[in-house]
């Protein structure tokens, strides 16, 4: 079988949680369509409660959807439910094993559940690679919570799947853990693995992936590469730092979107489409105001997060 376009494709997947008791019937995914190309590094974003963890459980196998169809590296998962379910690997927000294994132990069972022969497993080599080589032999439970997050992605490797996701991999852990986990990440992408992270961490989003969905209230809002999502809003904002110092913003200024911050820098916002620098700084120098420096500054991803979730509440 050849690699497919897609690593994973969903059309019209949508999933509704009957009503039950006090509870009323919920839509979780509202007929999503969604193709995440193979070998990229894929961003999933959204609120919580926008149903990501629903999506990326249907894959898993551990939710069953209501209608629609989906494919992991090209097998339906209902026609083809093991060999579709080979192909991911899921690291999931929850810390989950067992306490009294060793992480050698832990990766040489979930080896074992995915009918990995002992001659070609990889257990030292997925430690190694994952720096839990030196506690290999011990107690899960003395394990730091870094230590256990690494172990997590490790247990999602150990059948050498082409799909990898990451659903919230770097929450609670320190800076340097979540370099080091970024580092590998980044490094089984380039040898070819296909990378789903969801996170909270808009920057790292905006870092490490080529292309993004945005999911909120079971619908899939926008799906991009990275730089045109950013592109998606016009809006700029121009620092001016007057050479003599501001008490007020000019009565000539009022009709600008215009802030005074407390360290003296004017700061104006205002959409490229509509208004050019030039003509801004034109109205400045026309209110009297000589500038020392300026700078501009464009929409980050979490401006643009922040505007689509906020246009669907």
């Amino acid at each position: 079988m050849t690699d497919p376009e897609y690593a994973i494709e969903a059309i019209g997947l949508e999933k509704v949680y009957r009503a039950s008791g006090k509870l009323p019937e919920m839509r979780a995914l509202k007929g999503i369509d969604l193709k995440i190309k193979r070998g990229s590094m894929f961003g999933l974003l959204g609120p919580n409660g926008a149903g990501k963890s629903t999506f990326i459980n249907i894959l898993a196998g551990l939710v069953t959807k209501t209608s629609g169809t989906a494919k992991i590296w090209g097998l339906d998962i209902d026609k083809h439910p093991r060999s579709s379910r080979a192909a991911i690997g899921v690291v999931n927000q929850e810390i989950t094993m067992d306490p009294f294994f060793t992480p050698l132990q832990a990766l040489e069972l979930q080896a074992g559940y995915y009918g990995v022969p002992k001659a070609e497993r990889r257990s030292m080599e997925i430690l190694t690679a994952v720096g839990l080589d030196d506690k290999k032999d011990a107690y899960v439970r003395q394990l730091s919570g870094g230590m256990k997050r690494r172990l997590m992605v490790a247990k999602a490797l150990v059948h050498n799947p082409p799909v990898l996701i990451l659903d919230e991999p770097t929450a609670g852990v320190d800076v340097e853990l979540r370099r080091s986990l970024w580092a590998y990440v980044r490094e089984l992408h380039a040898n070819g693995t296909t990378i789903i992270l969801t996170t909270h961490y808009l920057e790292e989003a905006e870092e490490l992936c080529d292309e993004i969905a945005i999911i909120s209230h079971g619908e899939v809002l926008a799906q991009e590469p990275t730089p045109q999502l950013l592109s998606r809003l016009d809006q700029r904002l121009l620092k001016i730092t007057p050479r003599e110092p501001l008490s007020a913003i000019p009565e000539s200024l009022a009709q600008l979107n215009a802030e005074l911050s407390d360290d003296g820098v004017l700061n104006i916002t205002f959409r490229s489409s509509e208004t050019g620098i030039g003509r801004l700084l034109e109205r400045v120098r026309e209110a009297g105001i000589s500038v020392a420096d300026l700078a501009t500054e464009q929409p980050n991803l979490e401006d643009v997060f922040v505007a689509m979730t906020t246009e669907t509440a």
